[in-house]
């Protein structure tokens, strides 16, 4: 059964005075500000839409990690994954980097680094945004 998510925006004013709201219908979560500056300079406590990529990847990685050590019969005690998706101005998302740390009782690191490679490869949001240079750290705890 697919499963629709929705998150709108409100924007006011141009580019760079202006501002905006995004806010998260199918969770109720939160409603967040966003502005240009908050995007291309300090977050100043307001979000961005690479952020909001970064807490996408980092926690569909997470997912995608956690269903391939169980199958493969190691499955995690415990993952955090960092994203930092690179915004340059002018050009636009210019990389991302995950990095994990896992702790998967019975795996050698090679056997860590191979799964996250893998996650990395096949989580839907890593597919969604194959245009872009994905790198990867990943190390037992």
């Amino acid at each position: 059964m697919a499963t629709t998510r929705q998150a709108h925006t409100v924007w006011e004013g141009n580019l760079l005075q202006g501002s905006g709201t995004v806010t998260f219908d199918s969770s109720g979560i939160a409603s967040q500000p966003v502005s240009w500056p908050a995007r291309s300079e300090q977050a100043n406590g307001k979000t961005s839409p690479e952020e909001l990529i970064a807490g996408a990847h980092s926690s569909c990685f997470s997912m995608a990690l956690s269903h391939g050590l169980a199958g493969a019969g190691t499955p995690p005690t415990r993952l955090e994954t960092k994203a930092e998706v690179t915004f340059q101005p002018g050009e636009g998302i210019t990389g991302i980097h995950l990095t994990v740390r896992g702790e998967v009782p019975g795996l050698d690191a090679d056997g860590f680094k191979s799964a996250a490679e893998d996650a990395k490869k096949n989580c839907p949001v890593s597919q969604a945004l194959t245009g872009t240079t994905i790198t990867l750290d990943a190390e037992l705890a």
